[in-house]
């Protein structure tokens, strides 16, 4: 069946929208994109490379602080992952938005570009890990509030680890499938692997993600729970908060760019994917300065206080914290 691009209908099983095709080509057959043309786009992807690379300065602090500064514990585990999963993703948008521009600045299409599917597949995956580690972060600190004699007494030594593991495979796989079935190949079984895409993220992780939060901010307000610190639960809180407002518009954009292609509001959705991916340091430092009527220690101190609440450590069986030494 011919598709012509002002044809409304057009059958899935015939023709595969290609992606990356319509980010390297632009409009109908036109290759070269230039400056003059695309000023808001070039803009907004500076704005987005500055907001990367202030990100990039805050997660490698977390990564440097919970790998090497802070004994590790279910907790601070899944943050590691979760900064890992935000540096890279940092990354590998820094890296898409220089070669997706160089069409734009210099009105040619280099080699380079044929790495852009590539990297479109890293973002994704990078950005459906950070959904899968918030959403265990968030089940498993509900779990912990619910039953807490449970968490404290038969919560296997290793689930973090294991969990993590298992998360990252699975976003593996599925960007795998994304970049070999619909970046490169245009397979007409594409529409399976998004369709699978989109229900885990958006039926799945999404819904048990914001249900848990539901629960456990619920279960708080109804509790008396005096003895705990809340910043853990303000740091979830906050950071599932601005994962929805700022992470969810980029995997809708990324799902209905196989089918229409809008470039502005793609550079949009990257942008605020990038805050989404830089936040959560800004928010470990406020909230460990929280409740002090002035901030008199380093911000490894205040992040040391997000990480060391030590009756939650205690529901689930585990030791707090060591301190930082000033």
């Amino acid at each position: 069946m011919d598709c012509h691009p002002n044809n409304t209908i057009c059958d899935w099983s015939t023709v595969s929208p290609a992606p990356m095709e319509n980010m390297v080509y632009g409009d109908g057959h036109n290759g070269t994109k230039c400056f003059a043309e695309h000023i808001p786009e070039i803009i907004t992807g500076s704005i987005t490379l500055l907001v990367c690379l202030c990100g990039l300065v805050g997660n490698g602090a977390i990564l440097w602080l919970l790998g090497f500064r802070i004994q590790r514990n279910p907790f601070t585990a899944y943050l590691l992952n979760l900064a890992i999963a935000d540096t890279c993703f940092l990354l590998c948008t820094s890296a898409f938005l220089v070669i997706y521009h160089m069409p734009m600045l210099s009105c040619f299409q280099p080699e380079v570009l044929r790495a852009l599917p590539l990297f479109h597949s890293m973002v994704l995956l990078m950005y459906s890990t950070s959904l899968y580690l918030l959403t265990a972060i968030s089940v498993e600190r509900c779990v912990g509030a619910l039953w807490p004699f449970w968490c404290r007494c038969h919560r296997p030594k290793f689930l973090s680890a294991i969990m993590c593991s298992l998360l990252w495979t699975l976003a593996g796989v599925l960007a795998g499938l994304v970049y070999f079935v619909c970046d490169l190949s245009h397979s007409k079984h594409c529409w399976t692997v998004l369709a699978t895409l989109c229900f885990l993220n958006f039926f799945f992780f999404t819904p048990f993600m914001v249900l848990s939060n539901v629960i456990l901010f619920i279960k708080l307000r109804h509790r008396s729970w005096q003895h705990h610190t809340a910043r853990l639960y303000v740091v979830i809180f906050f950071a599932v908060f601005f994962f929805l407002l700022f992470g969810i518009p980029l995997s809708v954009q990324i799902f209905l760019n196989f089918f229409v292609y809008i470039n502005f509001v793609f550079e949009i959705c990257l942008l605020l994917a990038a805050l989404n991916s830089s936040i959560n340091p800004v928010i470990y430092v406020l909230v460990g300065s929280c409740g002090k009527s002035r901030f008199r220690g380093s911000v490894k101190v205040a992040l040391q206080r997000v990480f060391e609440d030590r009756a939650d450590f205690q529901e689930m069986g585990e030791t707090p914290v060591m301190e930082i030494p000033a």
